[in-house]
């Protein structure tokens, strides 16, 4: 076997009754979800188990949630012995991989995961700005069509998925124009977002600056195992520069088919998606054919997994 990546999911992925099954059988990963909500003075047992999706969609609260979530599934897959030779994580889940590699402290990392999605919500007022997936178009495609929306305001490609699917996001005006280009142009289909804000565009800059500030009081260990970041699909060298990448994530495109064709590149043959939902592996699928995609969110996807892994 080649090597191992573990790759955590990001806003969207998140569901009523997520990790519950495995908490039922873990006493450890049920000690996170203790950990959560003592950090955060919530119920997050209450939160991730019977919580409403419209409670769920709220930022500041998916953020952490969906880390928490993160963190529960990884638990039994850390008991079984198995370790990633590299780890990502879309958007949010980033912060997952890092926890995962060490570099923070679980504790450290839902507390600023909670304030990074109020900031987040707080960058753009609600209605002014939107997100579209645009379907069946080429990254020079959608360069183009942005290139030729600017006049009606701000309208940026933010999510590079996959082939054939990238999100564009930005002013809902340029954006709706964007979309009618590009399907005059040949995209196949454009899909609206239900989502509260223009994630990963410039119009976040205010909440990179807001997190920079929490950022600074945050103690960051030694990376045990490489993350590849979302700003330029590479491995971040060193944990000096974790900080400035973290920052910059929230306002620039995430560029997860990079990060996942880089990690094949460096000899990942076997990717597995640790949190709610298969959204990612789905993704890493159309990237490369070639790779083993497992998953762990319940107790019949860890067995599945293990048994792939352990044989």
């Amino acid at each position: 076997m080649g090597k191992i990546a573990f790759v955590f999911p990001g806003q969207g992925a998140q569901y009523a009754g997520m990790a519950k099954e495995i908490c039922e059988q873990y006493p450890k990963a049920m000690e996170i979800i203790k950990m959560a909500s003592d950090a955060l003075e919530i119920d997050m047992e209450e939160m991730l188990f019977r919580g409403t999706d419209e409670e769920l969609r709220i930022t500041e609260n998916t953020q952490p949630a969906i880390l928490t979530a993160s963190a529960v599934c990884l638990q039994p897959v850390i008991e079984s012995g198995i370790e990633a030779d590299f780890t990502a994580g879309l958007s949010l889940g980033e912060y997952t991989a890092h926890v995962y590699s060490g570099t923070f402290s679980f504790t450290d990392a839902v507390k600023l995961v909670r304030k990074r999605g109020k900031f987040m919500q707080e960058a753009v007022p609600q209605g002014v700005g939107s997100m579209t997936a645009i379907l069946g178009m080429d990254r020079e495609g959608i360069l183009s069509v942005c290139a030729l929306t600017k006049s009606y305001g701000i309208v940026e490609p933010v999510n590079f998925n996959c082939p054939g699917q990238i999100v564009i996001a930005g002013e809902v005006k340029a954006v709706e124009k964007a979309a009618e280009i590009a399907l005059e142009k040949g995209a196949k289909r454009a899909v609206p977002l239900s989502v509260s804000a223009p994630f990963h565009s410039s119009m976040m800059a205010p909440a990179g600056e807001k997190l920079k500030a929490e950022l600074e009081y945050i103690n960051l260990r030694k990376m045990r195992i490489p993350v590849v970041a979302n700003v330029n699909g590479e491995i971040v060298p060193s944990e000096s520069q974790v900080k400035d990448t973290l920052v910059h994530q929230v306002y620039s495109p995430v560029l997860w088919e990079d990060s996942v064709k880089n990690m094949v590149g460096k000899g990942t043959d076997t990717f597995i998606e640790i949190g709610p939902g298969k959204v990612l592996s789905g993704f890493i699928k159309k990237i490369d054919k070639s790779v083993t995609v497992l998953n762990v969110e319940d107790i019949s996807s860890l067995d599945r997994t293990l048994k792939v892994l352990k044989g």
